[in-house]
């Protein structure tokens, strides 16, 4: 384990922190707040933990593997969101740290629940805070900080953005990963400016839109009005229902569409399978709601945002579905657990991972019938390798397992079953509210301080994709052991071919 590596990428991590902080600054003093001293010591605590971390450690060996971008990963973001919750803590709008780290949590996560009932009560530097750290998160803390600085020697920092990278699996546009971080935060920066623009033009205010439009690509949730999303003209929210979709929409469509290749678009089976589930839905909820609506263009308009908002696991609402036929609210639930697609800004299962699992179980009922049959899973035409199908079957049963021990945890504070149960589903696929007493007009208050950091701790698994998060609590993660032990000497084997791969060009 590279321990001097680790604490100074996480040292420089932490700097990189008291600069995002900085644009709140800028707005507190366009609207004259004082009370922005609190983000200024709180970029003061980031800046000297971090210089401090930087300076102690004298890494010789500046490469990375595979354990130390997990550990890397997973700790960069249990730092992010206890340092970034001093803004909200020394200011005083959230007077329990717990509280202020789920909150800050649920913005670098993308996840949108929050411990606020009143959000208009405070300021805007701490708004647009909050708002900014679901762009921050969005695609990735680490792949933003890649895009400028190299954090390792050689292509080792491949292994951080396979480890922060949403999808089962991440391949590399071009072959440097830093120019693959690159392209990814070009592509996400000219869709962001795209909202925005086209939100002023239909009359947003400036300060409304930058907000919504974070919380739009970074598929967060957060907003600025009590209201969610309810009282903005129907211009505005059909512009941020499409946006909602084309940022859970996997981002190498847009790269095979900028580099000309826009005739395979129609190839990637998961971006079609979402626009198809997405289209499904919102057919199945319109015909269930619009007795609700006095026309069936507002009931459209109502189920559209919805569904965007939840498979894209963004959360922002402009209406209370919680009122809805219980059919329609369990269509949202269903599409809590599917997600978006890989390489998107977007949580949960992911499409391409649902779509393995049911050719999986097609394979298996074929196989029960003819045994002697020799028949590979195929995606997009190619066979899937044997290490791809383990990690999603591994993937699947770990986020089930931790599911339903979040659920149990959680249960002590004894509320209800359908509470419960939407609540860690809406954390650990970072979409925001659930049913019930966490649905679209509450908030997640209501839990004990206990329960309040299991769910901090799923809205962290559930971004990182849960492996990364476990990897922390297993004995072999610290300790290189024996090497003149069987599993020593494959652990040495195992370093030399890394060595190899980073050698051919990561």
């Amino acid at each position: 384990m590279n321990f001097a590596m680790i604490f100074r990428i996480l040292g420089w991590m932490l700097m990189f922190e008291a600069a995002f902080m900085a644009p709140s600054g800028v707005v507190a003093a366009i609207y004259h707040e004082g009370d922005v001293v609190w983000l200024i010591c709180s970029m003061g605590i980031c800046l000297a933990a971090g210089s401090v971390m930087v300076l102690v450690s004298r890494p010789k060996n500046k490469r990375i593997y595979a354990r130390e971008g997990s550990v890397i990963c997973a700790l960069v973001w249990f730092l992010y969101s206890i340092f970034g919750a001093f803004p909200f803590f020394l200011a005083g709008y959230i007077t329990d740290f717990i509280d202020a780290v789920f909150e800050t949590a649920s913005g670098f996560t993308t996840t949108g629940a929050s411990i606020l009932s009143d959000v208009e009560a405070l300021p805007h530097w701490l708004l647009f805070w909050r708002s900014f750290t679901h762009w921050v998160g969005g695609m990735g803390i680490l792949v933003f900080v890649m895009a400028i600085i190299p954090l390792a020697a050689g292509g080792s920092t491949m292994y951080l953005m396979k480890a922060e990278s949403p999808g089962p699996s991440v391949k590399k546009m071009v072959p440097k990963a830093g120019q693959t971080a690159g392209i990814l935060y070009k592509m996400y920066i000219g869709l962001t400016a795209i909202e925005a623009v086209l939100l002023l033009i239909l009359g947003m205010p400036l300060f409304d839109s930058l907000c919504l439009t974070f919380g739009t690509a970074g598929t967060g949730g957060f907003a600025v009005l009590n209201s969610g999303l309810a009282t903005y003209p129907i211009s505005q929210q059909v512009v941020i229902t499409i946006f909602m979709i084309l940022f859970g929409t996997n981002f190498s469509v847009y790269y095979m569409i900028i580099t000309g290749h826009i005739k395979d678009v129609p190839k990637v089976s998961e971006v079609m399978t979402y626009f198809s589930i997405i289209g499904v839905a919102i057919a199945l909820i319109t015909v269930t709601i619009s007795h609700l609506y006095p026309s069936r263009l507002l009931a459209l308009k109502d189920a559209a945002f919805q569904v965007a908002s939840i498979i894209t696991t963004t959360g922002y609402s402009t209406t209370d579905f919680e009122l809805w036929p219980h059919f329609s609210k369990w269509v949202l639930v269903l599409l809590m657990f599917c997600g978006a697609c890989a390489g998107s800004t977007g949580g949960g299962i992911k499409v391409s991972r649902i779509q393995v699992a049911v050719k999986t179980v097609i394979k298996e009922l074929d196989n029960a019938i003819h045994p002697n049959n020799i028949r590979k899973i195929k995606y997009d035409g190619k066979p899937l390798e044997h290490s791809v199908l383990r990690g999603i079957n591994v993937f699947i049963m770990a986020y089930f397992l931790m599911m339903a021990l979040s659920i149990l945890l959680i249960s002590i504070d004894d509320f209800d079953l359908e509470t419960n149960f939407t609540a860690v589903a809406a954390t650990l696929n970072n979409i925001g509210p659930g049913l019930e007493k966490v649905g679209p007009t509450m908030n997640y208050s209501g839990y004990s301080g206990f329960s309040t950091c299991i769910l901090i701790f799923d809205m962290i698994a559930g971004r990182l994709e849960i492996l990364p998060v476990l990897i922390l609590f297993s004995v072999h993660t610290w300790k290189d052991g024996d090497l003149f032990s069987r599993r020593g000497r494959n652990m040495k084997r195992m370093r030399r071919e890394d060595e190899a791969l980073l050698d051919e060009g990561f």
